[in-house]
């Protein structure tokens, strides 16, 4: 069932959406060559909490950490570790927080230090592009699936693809409420965009195919091919003038 929140829930939605803002670019200076994952995760979980929110994927289905950070080839869910990070690799943070029983989830990509070449460089910029294309396309009166094709669309113009296998969705008092919000798919189609209707974008985006595989650990989502992979994430609220951003510090 679709939850449609209130504005004063948009309101609280947005003091979790500010923390996750806030410490999502804490972590994005802290990446840098020799650091570990795991360091990453410790300054993800003290910055969070420090802010009087709760780290909302630690134990989240067993999930043992407070940050995803998924390393080039890994799409999304690695889980940090002693792996350090080095010139070149590209690196994607997904966080999420709670504060007054309602979620902020966002995700961002970045380079340690300069790109590898130019297309891995076009890569991290189409994919966040593509999360302001899905976002601009959430309108009042539109269609769910107008989000969807807007991302594929411009993900797919530069020549790259769109994870099928792993999906936005719906955000509110729990971190994953309906519906599912696809990153491709016909625009026109699925449930009609209203007020009150909360959601989390995240366009994960392969520079080869789309296929992908989960490794071992359970967790980790890696890209079948071997190439790499980046992903944003923002929690939008729409209201009666058009989708608002919770997940950004402006």
């Amino acid at each position: 069932m679709i939850e449609l929140k209130s504005m004063r829930d948009k309101e609280k939605m947005r003091k979790a959406g500010l923390v996750v803002a806030e410490v999502l670019q804490i972590l994005k200076k802290a990446v840098r060559p020799g650091i570990t994952t795991k360091e990453l995760d410790h300054i993800a979980d003290s910055e969070i909490r420090a802010r009087g929110a709760v780290p909302i994927f630690k134990g989240y289905h067993g999930y043992p950490a407070s940050v995803c950070v998924s390393v080039n080839h890994e799409v999304v869910h690695g889980i940090p570790g002693a792996r350090r990070l080095k010139e070149h690799d590209l690196v994607s943070l997904d966080l999420g927080a709670v504060m007054d029983s309602f979620v902020g989830d966002a995700a961002l990509s970045v380079f340690v230090g300069e790109p590898p070449d130019d297309r891995a460089a076009l890569l991290l910029r189409v994919t966040e592009e593509s999360l302001y294309a899905g976002i601009q396309a959430a309108q009042p009166g539109g269609h769910l699936g107008d989000i969807s094709h807007a991302v594929q669309e411009h993900v797919e113009r530069h020549g790259f693809s769109v994870v099928r296998d792993y999906v936005g969705h719906g955000i509110g008092h729990q971190m994953h409420e309906d519906p599912q919000v696809p990153n491709y798919g016909p625009a026109g189609r699925g449930i009609l965009l209203k007020p009150g209707l909360a959601l989390a974008i995240e366009p994960m985006v392969n520079a080869g195919a789309y296929d992908v595989d989960v490794l071992d650990d359970g967790w980790t989502v890696v890209t079948r091919d071997g190439s790499l992979s980046a992903h944003f994430e923002h929690t939008i609220f729409i209201t009666d003038h058009g989708p608002e951003i919770l997940t950004r510090i402006d």
